[in-house]
């Protein structure tokens, strides 16, 4: 059976996909959406929403380690893990519930095809599972992806992140395989939740995409906070069953290592979801496991685009919503907005949570000359209130043009106060500007105006006398009246900055 002809088809009912044929519908596009599973992608189902969950339930319980520090009475509370994951999927069906995707979708006069596999065959035609073929001028593909497994004796013991809600009850020890985002985000949850954590990664660091010092601030964090690190390591060579549950052989300093747990987790990558889309069908070229585009989200065929995690280049809600309205534009107008990322502000929900938009310090010294302002979070008054002053912002400013070129932060509520930051920077402010805005106090978002007037010091726009020169302590203290936060002195551009 073949459906009449649409304008635009999209493969993948996720962020992008969704917003990609929202916004064709409302450029007057015939337009179809075909989804495998559910609406929303994996983010909703099983990624960003249910891990905020975990993490939430965790700064619940370390939350409560400070009860006798404010006068408050109680034990910490234990953790029923059961009910704990019975909130985390309450949650996806609340996040439904208020999204009403298939609604909206509906509202617009869009075709959804709902539990049903799209294979290309040929570059104008898709056939579903049920043998239904849709055929379209234009196609966007947007499918996702998936948790990379390695290929390993054993490697079917070990757990992946989509595998975590399946679990029945909190492990009481825990190896994670893979130090980047999201092993870090679930080392640090189990490990505020009391399951004994090991972080295993094969880079010399952890965290390694983000700047230095965010790397190496999470990794003290983490020591303080008793998750054991192991940099470095060389092949996993085997999992097996053991008296504590499993055990995990690998190479360590080209020796062999083993070490055991209850469960092992795998969050060593993810890929995209290509293996049964036939895209050889429609003449799509892949590379390293994704679609390969270029900046209008176009493939190596004209008339098929693809956005969000499937391109594999910023695989984040934020972005693949962006790239799948961008796509959706070019496939219908034209190809003629192009885009690259750079202002996408990210982070994770780890305790203390770390934050970054833009270019990390290295990044930014390869380029250009540049002033970094590095504030420790103990310098901001909300942050010794509350008692969490574990961390910093740094704040990366263009000599020449005194615009921001990248921030990261490390500390509490560190992804809301780079919001500010982002906004700054979209804004095309000079930092002059960031360093006047009256932010409210006390908050822990003060932090970013007091990097930017440290790096309006170091950049000279900032007129002192001989006596300001000699307290240089004032440098790194919060300049906020506890009566109403306005700062004691004025910032003007120098003629440099404009």
């Amino acid at each position: 059976m073949t459906s009449q002809p649409f304008d635009l088809v999209v493969i993948g009912g996720g962020p992008a996909g969704v917003t990609a044929a929202l916004r064709a519908a409302e450029l007057g596009a015939r337009t179809a959406l075909v989804e495998r599973g559910l609406l929303g992608g994996a983010c909703t189902n099983d990624g960003c929403v249910p891990t905020r969950v975990l993490a939430r339930a965790a700064r619940l319980r370390r939350d409560a380690e400070q009860f006798g520090a404010f006068g408050l009475e109680g034990e910490p509370p234990s953790v029923d893990f059961r009910r704990l994951i019975e909130r985390a999927q309450h949650s996806i069906y609340a996040i439904h519930e208020k999204k009403q995707l298939l609604e909206h979708l509906h509202a617009a006069a869009i075709e959804v095809y709902a539990n049903a596999q799209a294979q290309f065959a040929n570059a104008h035609t898709v056939r579903l599972s049920d043998g239904t073929e849709i055929r379209a001028d234009k196609f966007i593909i947007s499918v996702g992806g998936h948790a990379r497994r390695l290929d390993f004796p054993g490697s079917d013991l070990a757990l992946t992140h989509s595998d975590i809600w399946s679990l029945d009850h909190l492990p009481r020890s825990i190896i994670i395989v893979g130090g980047a985002a999201t092993g870090c985000q679930l080392a640090s949850i189990f490990d505020s939740l009391g399951s004994r954590v090991t972080l295993l990664n094969r880079d010399a660091r952890i965290l390694p995409v983000e700047d230095g010092l965010v790397s190496q601030t999470m990794a003290e964090e983490f020591q303080k906070r008793g998750i054991e690190t192991i940099l470095s390591i060389g092949a996993i060579e085997r999992i097996e069953r053991d008296s504590d549950g499993l055990r995990l052989d690998f190479l360590y300093n080209g020796a062999p290592r083993s070490l055991s747990a209850e469960a092992i987790v795998l969050s060593v990558g993810w890929v995209g979801n290509l293996d049964e889309l036939n895209l050889a069908a429609a003449g799509v070229k892949t590379e390293r496991g994704y679609i390969s585009v270029d900046n209008c989200q176009q493939t190596s065929v004209p008339h098929i685009f693809a956005a969000g995690d499937i391109t594999g280049r910023m695989m984040l809600v934020q972005s693949g919503s962006y790239e799948g309205r961008l796509a959706a534009e070019n496939a219908i107008l034209g190809s003629v907005h192009p885009y690259t990322h750079q202002i996408v502000p990210h982070g994770g929900f780890t305790d203390p949570e770390y934050a970054g938009v833009g270019l990390t310090e290295e990044q930014a010294r390869a380029k250009e000359e540049c002033a970094v302002a590095v504030v420790p979070f103990h310098s901001v008054d909300r942050a010794v209130i509350d008692n969490h002053s574990e961390g910093f912002c740094k704040l990366i400013v263009s000599v020449e043009s005194h615009r921001i070129l990248g921030a990261y932060i490390v500390g509490e509520q560190a992804l809301e106060a780079i919001q500010v930051v982002a906004a700054g920077m979209a804004a095309d402010m000079w930092v002059e500007q960031l360093a006047e805005v009256e932010l409210a106090y006390p908050t822990y978002t003060a932090i970013v105006g007091l990097a930017a007037r440290q790096v309006c010091r170091q950049l000279g726009v900032v007129p002192l006398t001989t006596h300001w020169h000699a307290l240089p302590s004032l440098a790194s203290a919060e300049w906020e009246w506890a009566s109403g936060g306005h700062s004691q002195f004025s910032m003007r551009a120098s003629t440099s900055s404009g």
